[in-house]
């Protein structure tokens, strides 16, 4: 393990960078040199207390001596192929990302309408250099380490285009499977949705784990492009093994009257810590930001959010929600900045947690930034317990303990479901965590990879 793990990974990006590049595209390679000069800058990855309340530490998280598919190691079977939709009676354009490697399905080339391109970034920037080029790297901060690291050593991702005007009708689905083989794995993996004037696009992404015993870490960026008045829905299901570490990334820019919903859920992990960074940089934006996570053994989640508001009649809500048995820990830090000049701006930030265990623990810190007047804005949290009153209430009417514990915590997620827009994923979700809550991996049923 190395103490200083940025330094393995700038080694062998050095050692290899002729490789990397030709395996990848031009405007994904421009920007490297930017993310070497931040990364040596930098000096080492964040470090526990370097960055806020109990943050993860990501140096800890990228020490261990993971490989890289440099060489481009392809699958040896199709995946993609064999998989198949795990919500059922939702209709989805379905992609699958393995490792690192994009892969699309029949259903997918067949039914993308006209003015939708959802395919390999690498691919994307080839063809269309100019929008790439454009896009790519625009929003998210290469002055984070985590961010340059994966932009030093992505050589593929996925591109999702949606012209003006464009209103997707199914929603797009991106399996993810880390599948290590016999190593330890990093996979680097990259999103790039860019919806344009008026269009609208539903995205489900799913992150799965293949196979239980070797350790595999994701580094994950994606940045999302709100044109003027687009709808972008971006949901995120995490169901992995407790060998895996995930750390993502989400940057959003929303301009005017655009409108986004972010739903995550972290139902089986290892470590895992998410950043969502989300600035409204348009007046009469709208963001709905959610997240539940269930944590239990040793399970660690980490979410945190910084949402800016940056013009006039910008509407946000964020809601996070915990449950947290055995010895698992979770930590939540948000944020919320009114910039000056943003004058009737509506914001509010909430986090409730449930400890089910004397062992589970749970770190909060809320906070509001606000420059001017003329906003409503508030931030809340709170840990506590199941209310044993209420339990003693419904052992009185013959539902047994353990029955009564799992109805309550149920419950309690449930408007973080009720957040989503998608009709048949609500309902799937609300099956999914019944059954991690009855103690059952929440693992689709449906899933064949």
């Amino acid at each position: 393990m190395n103490s200083n793990a940025l330094t393995q990974y700038i080694n062998l990006f050095t050692e290899h960078r002729q490789v990397i590049d030709s395996n990848s595209a031009e405007a994904i390679n421009a920007l490297r040199s930017a993310a070497l000069e931040a990364l040596t800058a930098a000096g080492r990855l964040p470090e526990k207390g370097d960055e806020g309340y109990e943050r993860t530490s990501v140096n800890a998280m990228f020490a261990p001596d993971f490989g890289v598919n440099i060489g481009r190691v392809n699958m040896p079977v199709n995946v993609g192929a064999s998989f198949k939709c795990g919500v059922p009676n939702l209709s989805t354009l379905l992609a699958v990302v393995v490792n690192d490697r994009f892969a699309p399905t029949s259903t997918l080339l067949a039914n993308l309408p006209e003015g939708v391109t959802v395919c390999s970034l690498a691919a994307a920037a080839k063809e269309w250099p100019e929008l790439v080029q454009k896009y790519y790297g625009s929003v998210a901060n290469m002055a984070d380490p985590s961010t340059a690291l994966n932009t030093l050593l992505v050589q593929d991702g996925v591109f999702i285009h949606v012209r003006r005007g464009v209103q997707l009708e199914k929603a797009l689905q991106i399996v993810s499977i880390a599948a290590p083989g016999e190593t330890p794995l990093l996979s680097a993996r990259r999103v790039l949705v860019v919806a344009e004037d008026g269009a609208k696009v539903q995205i489900l992404k799913c992150d799965h784990t293949q196979g239980d015993t070797v350790a595999n870490l994701s580094s994950e960026v994606v940045e999302i492009v709100a044109a003027p008045h687009s709808l972008v829905d971006w949901y995120e299901l995490e169901e992995a093994n407790a060998s895996s570490a995930r750390r993502s990334q989400l940057y959003v820019r929303q301009l005017e009257g655009s409108d986004v919903n972010i739903c995550g859920a972290t139902l089986t992990n290892g470590t895992t810590r998410n950043d969502y960074i989300i600035d409204l940089d348009g007046p009469h934006t709208t963001t709905l930001l959610s997240a539940m996570a269930i944590g239990t053994d040793t399970q660690h989640i980490d979410n945190a959010s910084t949402l800016r508001h940056r013009a006039h009649h910008g509407h946000s809500r964020q809601l996070f929600k915990y449950t947290l048995s055995d010895s698992a820990t979770g930590a939540f830090e948000g944020g919320i900045e009114v910039g000056h000049g943003s004058r009737f701006v509506e914001a509010y930030q909430t986090n409730r947690n449930i400890l089910d265990s004397t062992s589970a623990r749970m770190h909060t810190k809320p906070q509001l930034l606000i420059y001017n007047d003329d906003v409503k804005c508030s931030h809340g949290a709170s840990t506590g317990q199941l209310d044993p009153a209420a339990i003693f209430y419904m052992q009185a009417r013959g539902i047994p303990k353990a029955e009564a514990r799992k109805m309550l915590m149920q419950a309690f997620m449930v408007d973080v479901i009720d957040n989503i827009r998608l009709e048949p994923l609500r309902d799937r979700l609300r099956h999914m965590v019944d059954r991690r809550f009855s103690g059952h991996r929440a693992s689709c049923a449906d899933c064949s990879c």
